[in-house]
């Protein structure tokens, strides 16, 4: 029984799961450090508790140029890590949300939403949907967070997310144009090599989400009518030439031009580039023109 019960049921990229239960992450735990004012940039960091019963909580940006008599766009940013791993206060994460903060002129709040095995999905979206709630109650003029109340900008708000984050991105926008959230207009989504269905990793997800509706689930697989009810005026896409998602994001790209959606996407590749290069060196060129992209298109509005 033992050694039966040991056994590898299933393998996937990120995790192994075994006979008995157990989910092994095929990655080891990255430290997260602690915010604190960057004196490079002179962007302040600090982390705040949205639910103490989840634990649900953020990691809120703020660059030295704010003053209360002017708004700033709100970046509302989801990271990626296969929906099992990574945070938002992993080293590069913090650090790529203060260059966009930075070169954006923009007030941030980073979500640290719950993973799987602990939390299978649907946490994930369940937590960034609440973390989303919560900043817009801060738009007129209430919430807890002053640097929200005082700094945010909530007639331009874009959600902005990496990997599965740009999967979780494109839910939000999805429920920001079919339920709303008061007091607050999406201006943008951005999503940077965002995973959809259509690759090897479909049963993966399925794995992670039980209550998953197969392989035509509309957060894996997104259906013409939610793309058409998304919450935005403008999309940023950006697909990696040598990712193996590149396909399914231009499939999103063109499916969603032929939505009824009545807003503009753009999408950009990355010739020459693997998924998510962007933030293991931020003077990288590439990388250095990626973010430019992004802050242009939030200083767009």
């Amino acid at each position: 029984m033992g050694s039966s019960d040991s056994e590898v049921a299933h393998e996937f990229r990120f995790f192994r799961a075994y006979r008995d239960g157990r989910v092994e992450i095929l990655r080891s735990q990255e430290e997260k450090i602690p915010p604190f004012d960057d004196p490079q940039t002179g962007v302040r960091s600090k982390d705040v508790v949205i639910s103490s019963e989840t634990g649900l909580s953020a990691r809120i940006f703020l660059p030295d140029t704010a003053h209360p008599i002017e708004k700033l766009p709100l970046l509302f940013y989801i990271h990626g890590g296969g929906f099992c791993m990574r945070s938002a206060f992993a080293i590069d994460y913090h650090n790529y949300v203060t260059t966009l903060v930075s070169q954006g002129n923009a007030i941030a709040v980073s979500v640290e939403y719950r993973l799987f095995p602990d939390h299978p999905i649907p946490a994930c979206y369940e937590d960034c949907w609440e973390a989303l709630q919560w900043v817009a109650s801060h738009a007129n003029g209430g919430g807890p967070e002053p640097w929200l109340t005082n700094h945010a900008d909530f007639d331009r708000v874009f959600i902005v997310g990496d990997s599965a984050g740009g999967n979780i991105s494109h839910t939000m926008g999805v429920r920001v144009g079919t339920i709303g959230l008061a007091g607050v207009r999406v201006v943008g989504v951005v999503m940077v090599h965002p995973f959809f269905g259509g690759t090897i990793d479909d049963e993966m997800w399925m794995y992670m989400c039980p209550t998953n509706g197969g392989l035509e689930d509309r957060r894996m697989k997104p259906a013409a009518e939610d793309l058409a009810r998304l919450g935005c005026e403008r999309m940023l896409l950006f697909v990696a030439e040598k990712d193996h998602l590149r396909d399914v994001g231009w499939r999103y790209y063109e499916e969603l031009k032929k939505s009824e959606w009545i807003g503009t996407v753009e999408i950009v590749e990355n010739h020459g580039e693997e998924h998510c290069f962007h933030r293991r060196d931020l003077t990288y060129e590439k990388a250095v023109a990626l973010i430019h992209r992004i802050v242009s298109f939030i200083k767009q509005s």
